[in-house]
């Protein structure tokens, strides 16, 4: 075992299985006492067991480290108050909380029930809220600690997943509220956006240029819990992992901007003034849409970049 971790306790959801079990076996083998979170749902949200957290739970006291099963549904305020609670009975103290919990429900927007929105968005964002929520309160308190959101390269948009990259991009802005929020009491908060094989990714129907293992995300992770990366600083952040490739996205800014001579706008100046001088941002990912249509149109399996992009599938069939 390692030390990297070495006296801290570290709740992680979704901890039943792929990226979420790497994260959580990572950390008990860096000297970690680990909270395990997992409802037990398919990748769709049904059929929940409590099997999953206690399985990961063994595997990391037969390698002579500690944990404790939480099979709560961390969607509702109580039961993340609950993977907070156990962290304190259990081991005292909570250090820090890696939210990797998700599910999906593709659907095309003009298709997609209230149902498939909420269930999607309760279980990314919401359920990332309800344990920033309540560990920040603790560690507040110690005046240490660390929060750490999973987003995806989808939050730039998708085709068929409006819901997910909805949640994915308030999961960012959540950890950088975070950020600003908690420095001061010296929390710190950040965002992963993982590429890595696991049953949500399974399904993509592209090819992905850049893709690692659970493994891979764990390392980051981990780092990003230690106390290396507290002494250097880094919160509000938000970083892919892919394999070997490690990347930082920057941060929101205006690109450009301009002002009115008569001190407003109208409709008239904006059409002569807007798409020439401030113009637009293009999105990289239509560029890249187009280019799957193309593949398609030829009988080729589309490619995709680091992140996952918009559904090869036909837009009627969702």
């Amino acid at each position: 075992m390692g030390n990297f971790l070495a006296g801290k306790v570290i709740a992680v959801t979704g901890a039943g299985r792929g990226i979420g079990r790497a994260v959580a076996t990572a950390c008990a083998a860096e000297g970690a006492r680990v909270i395990v979170n997992d409802y037990g749902v398919s990748t769709t949200g049904a059929r929940p067991t409590s099997e999953v957290a206690r399985e990961v739970v063994e595997q990391i006291e037969s390698g002579g480290g500690e944990a404790v099963a939480v099979a709560d549904d961390i969607s509702t305020m109580a039961g993340g108050q609950r993977v907070v609670d156990v962290a304190q009975t259990a081991f005292g103290r909570l250090d820090g909380v890696v939210c990797v919990a998700g599910i999906l429900r593709e659907r095309m927007l003009f298709n997609m029930s209230e149902e498939e929105w909420d269930a999607v968005v309760a279980t990314h964002l919401k359920g990332t809220f309800t344990v920033f929520r309540a560990a920040s309160s603790v560690m507040r308190a110690q005046g240490s600690g660390t929060l750490i959101g999973f987003t995806s390269g989808n939050h730039q948009g998708s085709v068929s997943q409006a819901n997910y990259s909805a949640a994915k991009g308030g999961i960012i802005s959540l950890v950088r509220s975070a950020a600003l929020g908690l420095h001061k009491y010296g929390v710190t908060a950040n965002a992963v956006a993982p590429v890595a094989r696991t049953r949500m990714s399974a399904d993509v129907p592209m090819e992905l240029k850049e893709i690692g293992e659970p493994e891979d995300v764990a390392a980051l992770v981990v780092y990003l819990l230690s106390e290396h990366a507290r002494a250097n600083g880094i919160t509000g952040q938000v970083y892919t992992v892919a394999g070997p490739k490690i990347a930082v996205w920057a941060q929101p800014r205006e690109l450009r901007a301009a002002y009115a001579q008569a001190g407003s706008w109208t409709p008239e100046t904006l059409a002569d003034f807007l798409p020439g001088t401030v113009g637009m941002d293009p999105m990289p990912m239509l560029a890249r849409l187009e280019e799957m249509r193309e593949a398609a149109g030829r009988g080729a399996r589309p490619n995709a970049g680091s992140a996952r992009g918009p559904a090869g599938s036909r837009e009627e069939d969702r």
